[in-house]
């Protein structure tokens, strides 16, 4: 099966189970949604949202953190993984929104990806979710499930982006990288599906007998 007909049955399917696609970290603005996304680096998204809804009742604008500082943020976040890192990254990324963007979250990859902690995934994301623009933020599930369906060759994710980006039409990119998380969560686990057992892994490879080795990102 080639790439097109591959991208054409896992839409079907994905649309077929996931109709409407909840958005898996909660905020309250983009600011917030900006926080979110970086706090949810090498920690589950339910970890985030657990800690941030008592952060964002209170604390939902760059100025409320710069006045926090470091130490109070560290506090707040001490229960998500890398959290020191991850407190400097939103103390210093809410002063330089102060101070260069008077206080509002950028809208191109460019200004975002300046922002202290910020890389091209936690952009793209940003980018899609939060003002709407066409992205396929591409993590390491979606690296993964990628290579599974043989849409990649797994180099890397920026690569899996590109080649996603090609495959699929554009319309389709903002709730699709959401629908994949979904479903690789649910039916193509890292551990259990192997490429072989899911839906979609043997409506793209109906003859693989044998498990799928993924590159990591």
């Amino acid at each position: 099966m080639n790439n097109k007909r591959k991208s054409r049955t896992i839409i079907r399917i994905l649309n077929k189970i996931y109709p409407k696609i909840p958005i898996p970290l909660n905020y309250k603005n983009t600011f917030t949604l900006l926080v979110s996304v970086l706090l949810s680096a090498q920690c589950t998204d339910v970890n985030v949202n657990n800690v941030t809804k008592t952060i964002y009742p209170k604390y939902y604008k760059p100025e409320h953190f710069v006045k926090l500082g470091r130490k109070k943020i560290e506090r707040l976040i001490k229960k998500i993984g890398i959290f020191r890192i991850k407190a400097k990254s939103i103390y210093y990324l809410s002063k330089t929104l102060i101070d260069k963007y008077n206080g509002k979250v950028p809208n191109s990859y460019e200004e975002l990806e300046s922002l202290p902690g910020v890389g091209h995934k936690t952009a793209s994301v940003v980018m899609s979710q939060g003002f709407g623009y066409p992205a396929f933020p591409v993590d390491t599930h979606i690296h993964r499930l990628a290579q599974r369906w043989g849409l990649t060759n797994g180099k890397n994710v920026l690569q899996t982006e590109k080649d996603l980006k090609k495959i699929f039409p554009k319309k389709f990119w903002n709730k699709l990288h959401l629908q994949i998380i979904w479903y690789g969560r649910e039916y193509c686990k890292a551990r259990e599906c192997y490429g072989i057992a899911c839906k979609i892994c043997k409506s793209c490879y109906p003859n693989r007998k044998k498990a799928i080795k993924t590159k990591k990102a």
